[in-house]
């Protein structure tokens, strides 16, 4: 009789922990769906990754090769003053020592036509005016940007890709990017989606403001789903 009411004991213990176990398994999967469920629903704070840009002066110039400028001749400059203005103001964003406005900037390509050839610190000193130079020269080199693949007018598939690089003027290697990275985003992201669905004043509108967001992001701490579409 011992022997059996110490087998009950053992047992009863042995379905209390395989309870408890199952309970805790069961609070875990809840809670862990819940902090999915607000990661999916929230957003996070990303840093910069560039932080020498506060109490400096910049210039952003964008370049891109001419089938890119054939198809799309309003684009260089769409960039430039986003990116300009995005890193002019806000409150998140480092204070800069001055900027060149956009115009300014594009005003100085349309009438120098070699001035990709000139180099960095001439291209600073250019676009500070009246013996100033630029300390920061923002370069975007944007090598990608389509809308569809090639041949394919049923079905869009936008891509737009470029490296961001910053020239210190300031430093002892001014010619040598300082700092660098290579972006890319896609829009509409998803399969099915064509003229018929979306304009392609549209479609080029979102893939710019993408690549606008992530190059423009490099710069300052901004807020990014935990789950970003781009």
């Amino acid at each position: 009789m011992k022997t059996a009411r110490r087998q009950g004991i053992v047992t009863r213990v042995a379905l209390v922990a395989l309870g408890a176990a199952a309970w805790a398994s069961l609070s875990g999967c809840y809670a862990g769906a819940l902090i999915e469920s607000y990661k999916r629903s929230s957003t996070k704070t990303v840093s910069a990754e560039y932080t020498r840009l506060e109490g400096k002066s910049f210039a952003v110039v964008v370049a891109a090769d001419r089938a890119i400028q054939a198809d799309h001749p309003l684009l260089t400059d769409h960039i430039t003053s986003r990116v300009t203005e995005r890193l002019s103001a806000g409150t998140n964003v480092p204070v800069a020592g001055g900027f060149v406005p956009a115009p300014m900037v594009l005003k100085y390509m349309y009438n120098t036509p070699g001035w990709s050839t000139a180099s960095r610190v001439e291209l600073a000193k250019a676009l500070g005016g009246e013996g100033q130079t630029v300390e920061r020269i923002i370069y975007i080199d944007l090598y990608e940007y389509r809308l569809a693949d090639p041949g394919n007018k049923y079905e869009w598939d936008g891509v737009a890709a470029g490296t961001v690089s910053v020239y210190e003027i300031d430093s002892t290697l001014p010619e040598e990017p300082a700092f660098e990275r290579t972006i890319q985003v896609r829009f509409p992201g998803k399969k099915g989606i064509g003229p018929e669905q979306m304009d392609r004043v549209s479609v080029t509108s979102a893939l710019a403001l993408r690549f606008v967001d992530r190059a423009s992001w490099l710069f300052y701490s901004h807020e990014e789903p935990y789950y970003p579409e781009y």
